[in-house]
């Protein structure tokens, strides 16, 4: 009995090993990192411009609650005219929610002398660290130099800097000292949680965007939700356009890709392609295709679709936007399809690691298509609409 005991004993302490074990190797995977500045293509208005459309405004989610609900609820009496205005007021403010943090390299740490005066050596037996405290200052800004006892005056030390500027000029939020959250295994239970967008919230306040834990964790963060697929947690938020960018730049847009045409969201998924050959200079021609896409809707124009549609059928009672509500599409939807279709279909081709996958998303997604697109023409036919050509 003692030995069956002992037995017992020694398979607990081996399972606990080995789950340590598997738990410390997945906190220790390699992280993908930037192998140059990527601030200049970030930055670049083009860019700019595919990640917002990528990213989508789903005011629903933009303006969730994020606390306990409130048993009060306000209401207005509005005219069309008034509602439209109030409307746009509220996409201006979603685009300012939606605001992408900046993607920058690693600062690099090398403490710069400023001067050696020789004539201060042996002055004093402790180091010396002066912080500019100007009111309105912004931190990046913000200067901390060190005297040391040898007479030399250099500026702080990345760490020093950042603790001795929140000391004297707190950020709110941030603290002096590392939260526990950030260390690799609770890391790694926030992960397998998937509080995403919690977990770059919080690395937003405590980090700077050019810090190595910044590029460390919030590569961990993408890498870990491209693994378990979760991508539309970030989508509507301020964080899916920089992990859509990272993803293209490390070649590893296919998940994303496909998840896209799953959702049918071809348009996004044909801007996420572009962005790839953007990043990494591949000679495409997609002017052209880019300029279709232009053509049809912008971000905000699809926002205020949406409320005139809901408008026009309440007021108006239109049976062709009642049509249109009802099948999700447009007939002009029905052609930007087919012609992200076609693109989708040339990257596939030439480009894409995932072919057989993203092959049976869009074969599959082209049946629907066809499904919606004959059921609409014969609705509308029905109504003595004229149908898609």
């Amino acid at each position: 009995m003692s030995l069956y005991i002992q037995l017992n004993v020694l398979n607990k302490i081996r399972g606990t090993l080995t789950k340590n074990a598997f738990r410390t190797q997945a906190t220790k995977s390699v992280t993908l990192e930037y192998d140059k500045d990527p601030q200049p293509l970030f930055t670049n208005p083009e860019i700019q411009k595919l990640l917002k459309s990528i990213t989508q405004l789903d005011l629903s989610k933009i303006f969730r609650r994020t606390t306990a609900s409130v048993n009060s609820v306000e209401y207005k009496f509005m005219t069309t005219e008034q509602l439209e205005d109030v409307f746009r007021k509220t996409v201006e403010k979603a685009k300012v929610k939606l605001q992408m943090p900046p993607i920058v390299k690693v600062r690099d740490d090398t403490q710069k002398i400023i001067s050696v005066d020789k004539a201060l050596k042996g002055f004093s037996d402790t180091k010396f660290v002066i912080t500019d405290v100007t009111y309105g200052t912004r931190q990046s800004e913000r200067k901390v130099v060190v005297r040391d006892t040898d007479g030399t005056l250099h500026h702080a030390p990345m760490e020093m800097a950042k603790r001795m500027k929140q000391l004297f000029v707190p950020l709110n939020g941030r603290k002096l000292r590392t939260p526990q959250m950030f260390e690799d295994e609770n890391l790694q239970a926030r992960l397998e949680e998937r509080k995403y967008e919690f977990i770059l919230d919080r690395l937003l306040v405590q980090f700077n965007p050019d810090e190595p834990d910044f590029h460390r964790i919030s590569s961990k963060v993408y890498q870990h939700i491209n693994e378990t697929k979760e991508f539309d947690q970030l989508r509507s938020t301020r964080h899916f356009g920089p992990m859509a960018f990272f993803y293209a730049w490390h070649k590893c847009i296919d998940d994303l890709l496909y998840d896209m045409i799953k959702r049918d969201y071809l348009r996004n998924g044909a801007e996420l392609i572009i962005l790839y050959y953007k990043v990494h200079s591949i000679p495409e021609d997609f002017a052209e295709f880019l300029q279709k896409l232009d053509e049809h809707n912008s971000l905000e124009d699809l926002a205020l679709k949406e409320l005139n549609k809901s408008i026009k059928s309440k007021v108006n009672g239109d049976i062709h936007s009642e049509i249109e509500s009802a099948i999700g599409k447009t007939a002009k939807d029905f052609e930007v399809d087919e012609l992200c279709l076609r693109f989708v279909e040339k990257y596939i081709a030439a480009y894409a690691l995932k072919k057989v996958q993203l092959e049976l998303g869009i074969q599959t997604l082209r049946e629907i298509n066809a499904e919606k697109k004959h059921l609409y023409e014969g609705l509308s036919k029905a109504h003595g609409i004229h149908s898609v050509g």
